[in-house]
């Protein structure tokens, strides 16, 4: 079986924050005639175990996210890195990814994620006033203090890091600023993820929050040419090296950008199986993991019709476009506006992914220049 990454949500949709733009909070309710609010201990084996034995690669990857996993609690993770040792084949290792708002990490947590080789993500949104647009408590306060406390303890114990920052209408008028205070504070990885909020199911229109397509492309060139210029090597930006790695003829590793997707579904709380994290509701639930195997939902026909839809359903511009290597129409959650020629099915965010992508396009054709002489030496 090819790669696969399952967000796997142990406290589902429950979170101790209230961000306006969660896309996940919704989701408490799809599940909440259950009555649960973490995944059983029998479930968790059960699931650790057909993961492990759906993966064909040497270092299998687990990727914990929510919601906020940490509400699940550390010794719940604890429990999480016994069952793996207990299921592992010797010859084979594993490696555990957790998505978190950052908020309630102290010392005893950071010390666990470090002995037991964990990679964190922590959601920052740049500087205090962007941050707070959108990101705040339960009780309507800011995060910005207790996330930033978090991702400081991670830096102090030297826990790979990644931070996500979620683009909006705010932020997005401000790249260097942005990106300056991510350097400030030592951040080695970088995430940006642009925030796109259709008003309804069925519509075009957008919300206030969201980020208009041309000022993320803008945002994106801004911060490429100050990376280019001073970090290459001491920041990885996530959209850089998806850019980049066609210079190397290489396959991209962000299922946004792949040709096809459906490799990245989600596996609820309760073992219910989704195709993704941005369809998680009836239509695209394809079972539970409790009567079908993770290897035959994955492999199902109806996961690969869902992944398989995203190259099909891909507009004519789309397909003739010059940096279709780079974006192959990104991700279908956002393909709901109409190409210029009328066709159905156009990015929201081309217009950005197409001026970032020509404009770092003669960068990355030189990287891969070099490279083809080096090969043939």
């Amino acid at each position: 079986m090819d790669d696969f990454q399952i967000f796997v949500k142990p406290v589902g949709a429950s979170c101790n924050m209230a961000c306006s733009y969660c896309y996940y909070l919704e989701k408490t309710e799809l599940l909440s005639e259950l009555g649960l609010n973490r995944m059983s201990d029998d479930l968790l084996e059960m699931y650790i175990l057909q993961h492990i034995q759906a993966s064909s690669e040497q270092t299998i990857f687990f990727s914990w996210h929510g919601g906020e996993p940490t509400l699940a609690g550390l010794e719940y993770y604890r429990r999480i890195v016994e069952l793996q040792k207990k299921h592992l084949p010797s010859s084979r290792s594993i490696i555990n990814g957790i998505q978190t708002n950052g908020t309630l990490l102290n010392d005893e947590w950071c010390r666990f994620l470090k002995n037991e080789n964990f990679i964190v993500g922590i959601s920052l949104d740049g500087p205090e006033q962007f941050h707070s647009v959108n990101r705040f408590r339960k009780d309507g306060k800011s995060s910005f203090d207790e996330v930033l406390r978090g991702f400081q303890l991670l830096i102090a114990r030297q826990i790979p890091c990644e931070i996500l920052c979620v683009v909006h209408s705010q932020n997005v008028k401000y790249p260097l600023e942005v990106y300056r205070f991510f350097k400030s504070l030592n951040a080695e990885f970088l995430t940006f993820i642009a925030l796109v909020e259709r008003l309804m199911p069925e519509s075009n229109q957008v919300s206030e929050r969201t980020v208009p397509a041309k000022a993320f492309g803008e945002f994106l060139c801004a911060i490429f040419d100050e990376w280019k210029t001073s970090d290459i090597g001491t920041v990885k930006i996530q959209i850089f090296e998806e850019a980049l790695r066609t210079a190397f003829r290489l396959e991209h590793s962000l299922c946004i950008f792949k040709p096809v997707c459906g490799r990245v579904p989600v596996v609820e709380h309760n073992g219910d199986f989704y195709s993704c994290d941005h369809f998680v509701g009836p239509a695209h639930l394809l079972g539970n993991i409790g009567q079908t195997s993770l290897s035959d939902l994955l492999e199902s026909q109806e996961q690969k019709a869902f992944g398989k839809a995203k190259l099909d359903l891909l507009p004519e511009c789309c397909q003739n476009c010059e940096v279709r290597d780079m974006c192959n129409g990104a991700c279908p959650k956002d393909r709901f506006i109409e190409t210029p020629e009328g066709e159905p099915g156009l990015n929201y965010l081309c217009e950005g992914y197409k001026m970032f992508f020509n404009h770092c396009k003669p960068f990355v054709e030189e990287v891969a220049e070099a490279w083809r002489r080096s090969q043939s030496q």
